[in-house]
């Protein structure tokens, strides 16, 4: 069975997104800023092994309605070619997109991660969206966190571990590699 991953990018001082999200901004203000290392992915083999290292090994998305709200336009399908999974809290029949579906679930983080690994079978369930992934990481469902840290000081948006409690969650960094444009760290949540 595969893991479920949080894979995702922040800046420094911790921010996924600019401030001011919305359809028009999905990253907010300064945000696409983030995503500079994937823009760039094909001028060096580091973010480019990363990336087809993820589309490779993801089997579905796990992914709230914010971002499934504000990405769509962007996308045009499903963030990654595989079913996707919308925690929502509004009933939604499936839409059937060019690479995948997206289900809306509407019974909790626990139900979507079991239709997730359902789906994804021998792959990986891919985390997306700050709250989202906090619900996850608070429930104890998240086995891996994939940060890719951009060189870059946001100042203002949305943060990736805000929300989290006062417990600690203990972790084993597993890999460290850089490139110009990005920090890859990979950590194993200790359970």
């Amino acid at each position: 069975m595969g893991k479920v991953i949080l894979h995702v990018t922040m800046s420094l001082d911790g921010f996924m997104a600019g401030p001011d999200i919305s359809v028009e901004l999905p990253m907010g203000r300064g945000g696409p800023r983030l995503h500079d290392w994937i823009f760039n992915a094909s001028s060096n083999n580091v973010d480019g092994g990363v990336i087809r290292e993820l589309f490779a090994t993801t089997g579905a998305v796990v992914l709230g309605r914010r971002t499934f709200d504000v990405s769509l336009g962007e996308w045009e399908d499903t963030p990654f070619p595989a079913p996707s999974f919308v925690l929502t809290h509004e009933v939604r029949d499936e839409l059937a997109m060019k690479s995948g579906t997206f289900t809306f679930v509407t019974d909790g983080v626990e139900s979507a991660l079991r239709l997730a690994r359902a789906a994804a079978g021998e792959k990986n369930v891919i985390v997306m969206g700050a709250d989202v992934s906090q619900q996850v990481l608070r429930a104890g469902l998240l086995d891996e966190i994939h940060l890719q840290i951009a060189p870059v000081l946001i100042g203002e948006g949305r943060r990736l571990f805000d929300h989290l409690g006062t417990d600690h969650i203990e972790l084993e960094r597993t890999r460290v590699i850089e490139s110009p444009h990005a920090t890859h760290l990979e950590f194993r949540v200790v359970k």
